[in-house]
């Protein structure tokens, strides 16, 4: 797909034959503007992959330009040039923020390169960005417990298939991992992941964020303005806490998803909507139909497959390889050695219900007590009071069968073992009672359990 290249110069012969040549040479879309006035209200107008600007002009010249983008963070990279030979004042460009500079002297195949150079670190920095979020969200799909491996099993069956999927769990049990791991397990892996937190929107905002806006639609629509589904492309576009929509967009949601088109706020032309949806929640959406507070059309439209992630007091096997996940990296993080976590420590975390914030709260937790903890081991004292020796962890559980009861019991006991003896089969073997060791490799690979 082609790219839209801004083209910025008082002259207008000069901007007319860079537009032609990089519609010949590169098969790029190109818009002019004579002024620097007229280059801002471009970049407000429409989405902008690259400007080549240059700094001598009369009234607001290229670096009232840079300056004004920065103000109004319009991330879009830059090629300055320049025709009277003063690389100085083109390194104070690139200080402003423009990626590169050239010589209007220069030969058009030199120009076609550099744009598309910087189109490439466009395109380069949205992929770190998107890579960097991923890696710094906390794993929450760590675990080998039955209950996980129910899940993944799940996920692989739903994500090659492109139909929404609706994701419930508690606060903090890991939802939007389990919808980064769909998408990374589709067919658009390759495409735009794209999150938006419906509980965090302001309603007079919601239909902005979700399908965009057109400059002038509403007080302060300064640019125009593509929307979540645009920006997810055909990717997926993951709607967390959906529970929280305002019934008026709900409805267009619901158009949106039917129609597979969407129209901008204040726009009239109907744009095509290709992107996976992905929806989550921690409420009951059966009950908000009852009570009238979200819309039975749109829950069937949404819950086509609907995937629970359990929360960690039903798979508190998983907690010994989440701590030792989370005090390797946050050790790492502030730049400590890497401490260790004591036995009654363990069993404490083992045993509190976590029934808060999941996940999330057992996160900030070892945070907390890597903090407070002088030396290499965490103890029992570093901890809260109220996680010490709770014994009703799970007295308020949902009903679950002797079987689950007892795979997870055991899962429990073979990881706490393995945990002891640091992961030596023959000692934890020898520990548990077992005849040999081969008997415990058949026990962990029933429960799938892998040293992490």
């Amino acid at each position: 797909m082609s790219s839209r290249i801004l083209v910025v110069d008082d002259v207008t012969a000069m901007a007319e034959q860079y537009a032609y040549d990089l519609r010949r040479l590169a098969g790029h879309r190109i818009r002019i503007a004579s002024s620097g006035r007229e280059a801002l209200a471009a970049l407000a107008e429409e989405e902008i992959d690259c400007v080549i600007l240059d700094l001598e002009m009369p009234g607001m010249d290229g670096f009232e330009v840079l300056r004004a983008m920065h103000e109004r963070q319009v991330d879009v990279p830059v090629i300055v040039y320049t025709g009277t030979g003063d690389y100085d004042r083109c390194a104070q460009a690139i200080r402003l923020g423009a990626y590169s500079f050239i010589d209007k002297s220069e030969s058009m195949q030199r120009v076609v390169q550099e744009v598309k150079n910087a189109l490439d670190r466009g395109r380069l920095a949205g992929e770190v960005k998107g890579l960097r979020a991923r890696v710094e969200a906390e794993s929450t799909l760590i675990g080998q417990s039955p209950a996980m491996q129910r899940l993944r099993e799940e996920m692989g069956r739903v994500a090659p298939i492109p139909s929404p999927v609706l994701i419930l769990g508690e606060s903090g049990s890991g939802k939007e991992l389990v919808a980064r791991d769909l998408h990374a397990l589709g067919a658009a892996a390759g495409s735009p992941f794209v999150a938006v937190n419906c509980a965090a929107l302001p309603e007079s905002l919601v239909e902005s964020e979700l399908f965009g806006h057109e400059k002038g639609a509403f007080t302060g629509a300064e640019r125009m303005r593509r929307g979540a589904f645009e920006l997810a492309g055909k990717g997926t576009l993951f709607l967390d806490e959906i529970g929280e929509l305002p019934l008026q967009a709900q409805a267009k949601l619901l158009r949106v998803l039917e129609s597979r088109e969407l129209t901008r706020v204040g726009g009239e032309k109907s744009i095509p909507v290709e992107a996976r949806v992905l929806a989550a929640t921690h409420r009951d959406l059966e009950a908000d139909v009852d009570a009238q507070r979200f819309r039975q059309d749109l829950l069937y439209r949404i819950n086509i497959h609907v995937l629970r992630v359990p929360p960690l007091r039903e798979r508190a096997s998983d907690i010994p390889l989440l701590v030792d996940h989370f005090v390797t990296a946050l050790c790492a993080r502030f730049g400590m050695r890497r401490k260790t976590v004591d036995e009654p420590t363990m069993r404490d975390l083992m045993t509190h219900d976590w029934r808060r914030n999941n996940v999330r709260e057992l996160r900030n937790i070892v945070e907390r007590v890597i903090i407070a903890s002088g030396d290499n081991t965490i103890r029992r004292e570093h901890i809260p009071p109220e996680i010490r020796g709770n014994t009703d962890a799970h007295s308020n559980d949902r009903p679950r069968t002797l079987n689950d009861l007892k795979a997870e019991a055991e899962c429990q006991i073979v990881m706490a073992a393995l945990q002891r003896n640091d992961w030596h089969i023959t000692r934890t073997a020898s520990e548990l009672g077992l005849s040999d060791h081969a008997s415990l490799l058949r026990i962990m690979r029933r429960h799938g359990i892998r040293r992490p």
